[in-house]
């Protein structure tokens, strides 16, 4: 006789006693064509199978009604998912992004602040936490903060508003291994306006300017800051609107001079 213990989470949203029938309505639901009550009341007795496509539907419709039912859809498996994503709440924190704005924003919060996500779904959580601007205690991001996992610190970053040990910590992470959090510690301590993501910012405009790095430096932007925005400005097409926008919102007279001198050379 086998003593292997079993996975208890592998099986997360498999309904043993589906009938025949209970298929056949399932390979029948079509999203798209429900309305907005019966997509809400879909997705809380959602099963697997059908769980990603009504999420998704919530999502591209911006249904902010349905987020209620896509929290309670996380908070169904709180508990699971210690070793694998939860296919159910990977689902649901999709549709959350999708629909975005303040109502999904505080879901994921509370997602993340009540543990509903364990393991492998903290780091969805958390990059969705990051994308619809959620506001986490400073507690929990510091604990983030300090997660062994990459992805999460970078996401903690993104998430990070103030409070003295997340920006000490944020300091910490421009030295990091992994170029993606050092990054995002940088363009983070460059939106608090805090001069130690200066150096950082500055040689991300150089090597690899984002519209990320070009908004954080605007900041905390120093002589040298200016003249690289000015510079990605002229030769990035795809950046010079950012970069624009970014030397006409610094209180500098510099700033304001190269901002003009560009708006000068442009054609007509």
């Amino acid at each position: 006789m086998s003593h292997r213990q079993f996975d208890l989470f592998d099986a997360a949203g498999f309904r043993p006693d589906c009938t025949v029938q209970a298929k056949a309505e399932r390979a029948r639901l079509t999203p798209s064509a429900l309305d907005d009550e019966a997509l809400i009341a879909a997705i809380q007795r959602a099963p697997l199978a059908d769980c990603h496509a009504l999420a998704a539907e919530a999502g591209r419709r911006r249904l902010a009604r349905a987020v209620p039912a896509l929290e309670a859809l996380c908070r169904r498996f709180k508990g699971f998912g210690v070793e694998h994503a939860i296919p159910e709440q990977t689902a649901a924190l999709h549709g959350l992004a999708l629909i975005g704005g303040s109502d999904s924003a505080q879901a994921v919060a509370r997602i993340i602040v009540n543990q509903v996500v364990q393991g492998p779904g903290l780091q969805a959580a958390a990059n969705v936490a990051a994308e619809v601007g959620s506001m986490l205690p400073s507690s929990v991001v510091v604990s983030l903060l300090r997660h062994p996992d990459p992805a999460i610190r970078a996401s903690a970053c993104r998430c990070a508003r103030s409070g003295a040990e997340a920006i000490s910590l944020m300091i910490e992470l421009l030295g990091d291994l992994n170029g993606v959090v050092a990054t995002a510690a940088a363009c983070s301590l460059g939106r608090m306006g805090r001069i130690e993501g200066r150096p950082a910012l500055a040689l991300l405009l150089r090597q690899s300017p984002s519209i990320e790095a070009i908004d954080a430096a605007s900041g905390v932007a120093d002589e040298e800051c200016l003249v690289l925005l000015g510079r990605i400005a002229r030769t990035r097409p795809e950046l010079a609107d950012a970069a624009l926008a970014a030397l006409e919102s610094i209180d500098d007279p510099r700033a304001a001079q190269i901002a003009a001198a560009i708006r000068k050379s442009r054609p007509a």
